[in-house]
């Protein structure tokens, strides 16, 4: 993939962080390409807020009457199978370097079973942009999940955002939750009003499941509530505590903006807590898929634990692609899988609905994150 001083050099000329010799005027490829140099090299995690997965302690079992062979990781997620509850999750799109990038990694969920997440598709709105999201012909088999925001989804209406699904072949569209990055980055929404009508309206008329996701921040309980009062069936939390969107654009913003995104560098609900929030919703999601700092196995296995379906993950996917190559993401993706399927053991679980149900002890500070959903609250499906 080349060396890190090549990929910026290579950022750089296609919008970038420009030198003086460059003369870029494209807003959305420098934006995008802005985002993907930032995730793989720049300070974009949060500063002293985590997942609190590491708060979930999964009890031991040294009696698991299981062998390691014997423990079934394969999962239905929104249609499909998958031989792992594994998500590479939404990244980027809409210039040249996303291409290769979404070809590589949609490939890569293809061979191993996995779904592929794209990033957002109002890129595909402009002209000569729809290319880095046409990874179908790559990835023929796997569950592949469209990305559009949500006020652009407004915008739009049903039926553009069922021709953005169709045009990519997506199995189901996320519509994306960004208040907090939208309100630090240079030029972003500042209203988010009719999003969740739209919400209610686009399940009934996409045809497709639709997957409401958040970016970073996570789905406080109020939200989770709300949004399976609505109808909702399909959820991706995407907590805090892993890649903070809103750092990610205080290091583009200049001014009051960046200022913001200094105060809100920490915003957010934790992955564990937004899992548990999901997971206490009535009535239930069909789905919840965690993203949000999952790193590991054992962070797959926690937030199974918590709930989830599925876990997804992108930027040490990024991360990865950028040190070695496709070898280097199957590299990784074998060690969570290996994680995982040793956890599953350690906790006696031969399936992932046991693991779902398995005990664990929420230690501090998860708790106090807990105490909205009330003393008798059970957010074990």
């Amino acid at each position: 993939m080349g060396s890190p001083r090549e990929h910026r050099e290579l950022l750089c000329c296609s919008g970038g962080f420009e030198p003086a010799s460059c003369s870029m005027t494209d807003t959305t490829s420098r934006r995008k390409a802005d985002h993907l140099e930032l995730c793989l090299h720049g300070e974009v995690g949060f500063r002293s807020k985590t997942t609190l997965l590491e708060a979930v302690e999964l009890l031991h079992d040294p009696l698991p009457e299981l062998g390691l062979e014997t423990v079934d990781i394969s999962t239905p997620l929104l249609g499909k199978r998958l031989r792992a509850p594994l998500v590479i999750a939404a990244m980027t799109g809409g210039i040249e370097r996303a291409a290769e990038l979404n070809r590589e990694l949609a490939s890569v969920a293809e061979e191993r079973g996995y779904g592929f997440g794209l990033g957002s598709q109002r890129a595909m709105l402009e002209p000569g942009r729809a290319e880095s999201f046409l990874v179908r012909s790559h990835a023929p088999h796997c569950l592949l999940l469209g990305n559009l925001g949500g006020v652009q989804a407004c915008a739009l209406g049903s039926a553009v955002v069922a021709e953005l699904a169709a045009r990519v072949g997506a199995d189901a569209m996320c519509i994306h939750l960004n208040p907090a990055q939208e309100l630090v980055q240079p030029g972003g929404d500042r209203s988010f009003v009719g999003v969740l009508g739209m919400l209610q309206r686009l399940g009934g008329e996409l045809g497709l499941p639709v997957v409401v996701k958040e970016t970073g921040c996570g789905l406080g309980w109020r939200t989770a509530r709300r949004l399976a009062a609505a109808g909702i069936r399909h959820v991706d939390i995407s907590g805090s505590g892993g890649t903070s969107w809103v750092a990610v654009e205080r290091q583009r913003a200049t001014g009051s903006a960046q200022q913001l995104g200094e105060t809100l560098a920490d915003w957010g609900v934790p992955t564990a807590a937004a899992l548990a929030y999901a997971a206490a919703a009535e009535p239930a999601f069909a789905t919840i898929i965690a993203t949000g700092g999952i790193r590991t196995g054992l962070d797959v296995a926690r937030a199974i634990a918590l709930g989830a379906h599925a876990a997804g993950l992108a930027r040490p996917v990024l991360q990865a692609f950028d040190a070695g190559g496709r070898a280097g993401v199957c590299a990784l993706l074998d060690r969570v899988e290996a994680e995982l399927r040793a956890v599953m053991l350690l906790v006696g679980a031969s399936c992932l609905d046991e693991l779902r149900a398995a005990p664990f002890v929420a230690r501090a500070p998860l708790g106090d994150w807990l105490r909205p959903l009330g003393p008798d609250a059970s957010f074990r499906r």
